[in-house]
């Protein structure tokens, strides 16, 4: 498919203003800006956009709660913290097209009566900070930002807010917080961010890959962009792939390409040849699939159904050679580290299994342990205030559920 999102990125001065107006860029928002508010959420309610962040709920409900929300100032945010592991999906579009970010952001600001939105950038992504200030600041000059965007009497500015490596602000209520100069700590919902968020006002919080959809949405239509992928997930979405494949990268592909065509057509199989033992499809929190369960649509709604789910789209590949005890201690101690400590259950209960994987790793395991293992995730899962202990839950749960023989062989050695 032609690219949208990734479109000019192999221009290697693709991040200059004047390089993206060449091709359109900015056509988009003045486009929107002749339009009324409500028909620009219309618009994107008519493709069927929904968030790329990870939880797939459809945009322009979301947009249309702050919208008719009375309150202001309203706020407008691109999560751009990226740092579930395994996902580099938006860095593109940080680093070669910011532009298309910009622009998206500013036709949803205006759509949203919103005059004041922040970037929320990754603290490890220090390229992409110079990069995104040096294009705020051209969209500046082209009065694509400002008091009175292109005369049209439009008021939005935009600023980049770096984090500090914190996985909790990548849960937007904890990102919020950040943002306030608080410790980063998810809130209890609701009320919800659309209606009370940033400085307790009406705040939109969507990722990179979802503002970046609103100008190429925008050019061809809602109607057109629906044609694209899934009918009840449309668009191109974009897939980064790592582990054991030959030809690793960020790949643009419709809504709904399944998991094997991603690995063997466009990522060219397993590297060496080896056999395919088992994929993380959406980020380290999604659940494990086995090697014969590649055949779902990568999409919101068919995950589910293959007993996973698309998350933030990062599939991470693993061969025959693969001790997937290991990657499962690696991935809890990952989040024992990243646990903010607000809730008892995660605080305590991912180190616990932290513990009993150790020793299971080292060969000291006891016959109760997987058990112990499961008893102690499911006291996690649904007990929290953010998905940060479901997911810790859910990594030891299905490991153990698709891959129990090796854990059992560790212990019985």
């Amino acid at each position: 498919m032609k690219r949208a999102l990734l479109r000019n990125i192999d221009n290697t001065n693709s991040a200059d203003i004047n390089e993206y107006i060449k091709i359109s860029g900015y056509a988009s928002l003045l486009k929107a800006l002749e339009m009324k508010p409500s028909d620009v959420i219309d618009e994107v309610k008519t493709s069927g956009l929904r968030g790329r962040g990870g939880a797939g709920f459809p945009t322009a409900t979301k947009w249309a709660f702050a919208s008719m929300d009375p309150k202001f100032p309203k706020y407008l945010i691109c999560n751009a913290d990226e740092g579930e592991p395994g996902t580099f999906k938006d860095r593109p579009i940080l680093e070669k097209n910011p532009h298309q970010l910009i622009e998206g952001m500013i036709i949803s600001a205006y759509a949203l009566s919103a005059e004041y939105g922040y970037i929320y950038l990754r603290g490890e992504y220090p390229n992409a900070c110079n990069i995104l200030n040096n294009a705020i600041k051209q969209a500046y000059g082209k009065g694509y930002l400002g008091d009175n965007i292109s005369g049209k009497g439009v008021r939005f500015h935009l600023h980049v807010h770096q984090g500090a490596g914190a996985y909790i602000c990548g849960e937007e209520t904890a990102l919020i917080d950040s943002l306030e100069g608080k410790r980063g700590q998810p809130r209890i919902k609701p009320p919800f961010p659309v209606n009370e968020g940033f400085l307790s006002r009406p705040t939109i919080v969507n990722n990179v890959e979802t503002f970046a959809n609103i100008p190429y949405i925008m050019e061809i239509g809602g109607e057109q962009y629906a044609k694209i992928g899934s009918p009840q997930c449309p668009g191109p979405k974009l897939f980064s792939v790592s582990g054991h494949v030959k030809t690793p990268g960020v790949y643009e592909l419709p809504m709904g390409t399944t998991l094997r065509e991603i690995i063997y057509t466009h990522c060219g199989g397993i590297k060496d040849d080896k056999k395919l033992k088992a994929v993380i499809p959406g980020g380290i929190s999604t659940p494990i699939l086995p090697a014969d369960k590649i055949d779902c649509p990568m999409d919101f709604v068919s995950m589910p159904r293959y007993g996973s789910m698309l998350g933030s789209g990062a599939v991470m590949v693993f061969d025959e050679s693969t001790d997937l005890v290991k990657v499962c201690l690696r991935a809890i101690k990952f989040f024992e580290h990243e646990s903010c400590g607000k809730c008892t259950p995660c605080r305590e209960g991912v180190g616990w299994m932290r513990a009993i994987l150790k020793r299971i790793c080292d060969y000291n395991g006891r016959e109760t342990d997987i058990e112990h293992l499961l008893e102690v995730s499911e006291n996690i899962s649904g007990n929290t205030f953010c998905p940060l202990g479901d997911g810790a839950a859910t990594v030891v749960q299905n490991f153990i559920k698709h891959f129990r023989g090796e854990f059992e062989s560790k212990i019985k050695i």
